[in-house]
């Protein structure tokens, strides 16, 4: 098996709105190695849930390729696609939108053991209850309806319908955004404790960078459909080196009221440009501290300039 789970190379989703195309991802490059989290973070409308979906193919990529266990998804046939969409999952935003209203639970999480033909009578009703447990929820827990759980509840039963089919891979949409702040840790801990007893990979897109850092191996920043930095965790917080993810960080509030007081905030200044027009050369040029006139001419390719460490600014 490849050491890498997910190769993307070139990677643009582009919707045409008549008017232009909207360019909401637009030429990404990354690998997911087998067993970490990457976590992807940005402002609302950067394309980070596009992703996502482009990567499930909820969305046809407009250009680029996606290699999942060193297959290329665009070349499979009919059987290896099956095996791809077993492979991979999505838990979505919003966990109620995404659980059909007229179905149990049970039958909620068994939709994919039936498609996929995995377990039938009794042992499809074990694995059933057997996913109620690992995600926290009851036995009978498995003939009530949707709307008869709280939000966090809701998302642990989106969770157990994507771990029904054992994939080895998930990609989680904002999995917390709809959450409590109360209910937000338990489902992050879940979301951990499930990855080391199944060996899961995940995609994890949020907007929480205190949570992203506690659960991510690294962490990818985007701005505008591109990726501006990639690193690791630690690094990543300790050393931010693009001026968009500075300003991110900055905005992260310290439970010290001493340090809060004092430490030095970066407000960005205008408002994030239209993904339909967006800015010649680098994309954050029009908000940045740092703008120099090459910024205007040439986006600026990303580079490693510590090892592991990869950005795309023209001040390295």
């Amino acid at each position: 098996m490849p050491d890498n789970i997910l190769e993307v190379r070139g990677l643009k989703k582009h919707f045409d709105l008549g008017k232009g195309a909207l360019k909401a991802v637009d030429g990404l490059n990354f690998e997911i190695r087998r067993g970490e989290t990457l976590g992807l973070v940005g402002e609302s409308g950067c394309g980070k849930s596009t992703v996502g979906k482009t990567l499930i193919r909820l969305y046809e990529p407009t250009e680029g390729e996606i290699v999942f266990n060193g297959k290329s998804v665009s070349k499979m046939n009919a059987k290896e696609q099956r095996e791809f969409t077993r492979n991979m999952q999505m838990v979505f935003q919003d966990p109620y939108a995404s659980l059909n209203p007229r179905m149990t639970v049970g039958d909620i999480i068994a939709e994919g053991i039936d498609i996929h033909g995995l377990y039938k009578g009794k042992k499809r009703k074990e694995r059933v209850l057997q996913l109620l447990a690992d995600v926290g929820l009851n036995p009978e827990h498995a003939g009530r309806f949707p709307h008869e759980f709280s939000g966090g509840q809701r998302q642990r039963i989106g969770i157990a319908r994507a771990l029904a089919i054992e994939p080895q891979f998930i990609i989680a949409d904002e999995p917390i955004s709809a959450l409590d702040v109360s209910v937000q840790a338990q489902v992050i801990n879940l979301f951990q404790n499930l990855q080391k007893q199944h060996g899961l990979t995940y995609l994890f897109i949020a907007h929480d960078l205190a949570m992203v850092k506690h659960i991510s191996d690294r962490i990818g920043v985007m701005y505008l459909g591109k990726l501006v930095e990639l690193t690791t965790s630690e690094e990543l917080y300790a050393n931010p080196l693009h001026p968009y993810t500075q300003s991110l960080l900055s905005a992260i509030p310290i439970p010290d009221p001493d340090v809060e007081r004092t430490r030095e905030r970066i407000i960005l200044e205008g408002e994030v440009p239209s993904p339909l027009n967006p800015p010649s050369g680098c994309p954050f040029r029009t908000r940045c501290p740092h703008a120099m006139q090459v910024c205007a001419e040439t986006m600026p390719p990303m580079k490693e300039i510590k090892p592991g460490h990869i950005t795309a600014c023209h001040l390295y």
